[in-house]
């Protein structure tokens, strides 16, 4: 069984991902939805560095934009309250400029939010907008031809690039953007073994993807088809011969539905690929209280054991290892647990 951890600022240093390859770990994440593989040459070198030293050959994972919305640059952390309002606004290069410049009116430029302009024509009043993976909710009080008034409903700290979810619709993007293209050409000389697209809606989008790793001449990465709306988990079926790997991206799934429902969606995903013969991975927060914490929840060690006995070919954390406060302890928690789950499956 495969264990991805994800490359970040927490575990960019070669001696720890030696360690964690050591640990177990297989294979790593680069989300390239904040930056280009193009510039994360050090972390590539370090990961292929750590995994020799581990004496392994690594799994790397490039984690494309694919067809997802997303905001903006901010020119700080926002403190998004609940009941506040907040602006939602397409932005130029000129118009950020003068916000920047504008010194007389701070309270206005830390409300707004630049967004994609597609938002705007995609939205009505009442529609309900997730951003970050749903930890924070807007509902919009009124829409104009410039901009989008919202109210915070469930409010947080909101920081640059985070993701834009509607509830319960979908806005119709490319497959691929022009950082996808110029990944996919950078893909071979840092050691990427797999591409995994976001947003799956439809075999088109895979053939698409497929399409571009032929013309970008590195067809033996493997495809790893992320389910996180509605359409993709609607179109599983015939999704599945185009995909290497299907991965149940809750996040963003969670977003589309009540959250009681996810862990039904994630049962008859998995059924559907073990059916298929076709591998899973199952991801997001599975040990997300380690983000902060140096001991997981019981819940959290269940939930491994749990996609461990529903078949899963791998599991990932991200933000964990990414971002969080102790890595090295998270890849322990997360091989240990999926040792103990494959154990338990031999004397069953």
């Amino acid at each position: 069984m495969d264990i991805y951890g994800t490359i970040g600022p927490a575990c960019a240093d070669c001696k720890l991902l030696t360690e964690m390859f050591r640990m177990g770990m297989t294979g790593i994440r680069l989300n390239l939805s904040h930056t280009e593989l193009a510039d994360c040459q050090q972390w590539t070198d370090w990961i292929r560095e750590a995994a020799r030293a581990a004496g392994i050959i690594p799994q790397l994972l490039i984690d494309l934009q694919g067809p997802e919305l997303r905001i903006g640059e901010l020119e700080q952390t926002l403190e998004l309250k609940e009941g506040k309002e907040v602006i939602l606004k397409p932005l130029t290069a000129n118009q950020i400029d003068e916000r920047r410049e504008d010194k007389g009116n701070q309270e206005i430029s830390r409300s707004i939010i630049p967004v994609p302009e597609i938002l705007l024509c995609s939205v009505s009043q009442g529609q309900q907008i997730l951003l970050d993976d749903g930890k924070i909710l807007l509902s919009v009080a009124q829409r104009s031809v410039s901009q989008i008034c919202c109210r915070v409903q469930r409010g947080g700290l909101l920081t640059s690039r985070k993701s834009i979810a509607l509830s319960n619709m979908e806005i119709k993007l490319p497959t691929l953007t022009e950082s996808d293209h110029r990944n996919i050409r950078e893909a071979k000389k840092h050691g990427i073994t797999g591409v995994m697209l976001p947003f799956v809606r439809r075999a088109q989008d895979l053939q698409n993807l497929r399409q571009e790793l032929e013309e970008a001449e590195v067809s033996e990465l493997k495809i790893f088809a992320k389910i996180e709306n509605l359409e993709g988990v609607e179109n599983l079926g015939s999704l599945l011969p185009y995909a290497d790997h299907i991965v149940i991206a809750r996040g963003d799934l969670g977003n589309r539905m009540p959250l009681w429902e996810l862990p039904v969606v994630q049962a008859k995903i998995a059924a559907m690929c073990q059916k298929a013969g076709k591998p899973f991975m199952v991801v997001t927060q599975m040990l997300a209280s380690m983000e902060k914490n140096k001991v997981p929840t019981r819940a959290e060690v269940s939930d491994i054991f749990r996609a461990v006995l529903e078949g899963a070919a791998s599991v990932m954390v991200t933000g964990e290892t990414a971002a969080g406060s102790y890595p090295l302890e998270v890849i322990r928690y997360l091989c240990h647990t999926v040792q103990c789950a494959q154990a338990y499956l031999g004397q069953a």
